[in-house]
């Protein structure tokens, strides 16, 4: 097997609507549709060479250095006339195999994603640090690239993202975007941001936090005048304050605490959830707009904990738990009980949301729909 029935394959999984592609030495294609991992059961077995053959057919020169050297790389893929790939190729029982992630090459808006307007009102802000947060694969590049598509339809500015890789392609509207890959034209997400202000830039995108230099450089543009958007791999708005202020050692953290109180905006985590159909998914969200209490909640660590209470109340502000999203998905019969009840946060809790809403009879055993 070669370049050509691995772009065939890809085709395919673009054909089905699935999100990744997976290939190794010794198995068979594996697709993941709606959330769940399928065989690809028609096709042949993948030998060691046919990976080792695709993966140098697919990578640079200079990538493909990088890849011998350290045994894995992350760079994108582009086919034409189906899309674009996310990629990361690497070795397992010391031989090739890659993982391709189906992304749209053209940005979606907050609306085409199902999100709700106060996603639109965070990206409307114009200094101030927003994080979208969530495990691997719950969609947070996408929701990014939508609240910079809405900046570019709705503002003269300046908008420079730091990707590995670029995923989405923007293309200049109202505002001038420029998008840096890692690997390519700048060397680090931390290289970039020690220069990114040299650049004049109005909004920053940074695809994730990963080292102490990168949060203490988002953090200080935030307070300077600059929105700077970025991603966490964690689960909940609580979660995120405390893996931040954890990036710095014990002494530097009470000051930390107040940097982000005052530039931070707001915090989406998402989930995604398998629709009533089984063919697509869609977002569940915990949403905190940060007002007066949070910012108390970021300083204080005894409070910090109250966060999510917070935004339990904070309707008015546009918050709301995962919870009480996965209670309105059901009312619109999006997602079914059964996948709610296995996506909650605290099932119990949910289950009690669903009584109080007329939806889930009062004594109905949960474990009907678990």
């Amino acid at each position: 097997m070669d370049k050509n029935d691995l772009d065939r394959l890809l085709s395919r999984l673009a054909q089905l609507d699935g999100s990744d592609l997976h290939i190794k030495a010794g198995g068979r294609a594996r697709m993941r549709l709606a959330g769940s991992l399928r065989t690809v059961e028609d096709e042949p077995v993948f030998t060691a060479e046919d990976t080792e053959r695709i993966a140098h057919a697919i990578l640079n020169p200079a990538n493909l250095e990088v890849f011998h050297d350290r045994h894995e790389i992350d760079f994108a893929y582009g086919l034409a006339g189906v899309g674009r790939f996310r990629v990361n190729a690497y070795y397992q029982r010391s031989s090739v195999a890659l993982a391709f992630r189906r992304v749209l090459s053209t940005a979606v808006t907050v609306a085409e994603l199902g999100l709700p307007p106060v996603v639109t009102k965070l990206a409307s802000e114009h200094r101030g640090l927003i994080l979208v947060t969530g495990p691997t694969g719950s969609g947070k590049t996408t929701t990014l690239s939508a609240m910079v598509n809405h900046i570019n339809l709705t503002r003269q500015c300046h908008v420079v993202t730091i990707e590995d890789p670029i995923e989405f392609l923007h293309t200049d509207r109202l505002a001038a975007i420029d998008q840096r890959e890692i690997g390519f034209d700048t060397e680090s997400f931390a290289s970039a941001m020690r220069v990114v202000l040299r650049q004049d830039p109005d909004v920053i995108l940074v695809g994730e936090m990963r080292d102490r230099e990168t949060v203490e450089a988002a953090l200080m543009a935030a307070e300077t005048g600059h929105l700077v958007m970025s991603t966490l791999h964690t689960t909940n708005a609580t979660e995120t304050v405390n893996r931040i202020v954890d990036f710095f050692p014990p002494h530097q953290q009470a000051q930390i605490r107040v940097s982000l109180a005052g530039s931070l905006r707001g915090i989406v985590c998402q989930r995604l959830i398998v629709d009533r159909t089984g063919n697509s998914r869609v977002p569940a969200l915990e949403i905190l707009v940060v007002n007066g209490r949070v910012q108390q909640s970021i300083i204080d660590p005894i409070l910090t904990s109250e966060i999510s209470s917070i935004i339990a109340d904070g309707a008015y502000y546009g918050m709301t738990t995962f919870d009480q999203c996965l209670v309105d998905l059901v009312a619109k019969e999006t997602v079914s009980l059964n996948d709610a009840m296995n996506a909650a946060s605290n099932p119990h809790d949910l289950k009690v949301m669903l009584e109080q809403a007329g939806i889930l009879q009062t004594g109905q055993l949960a474990s009907t729909f678990l």
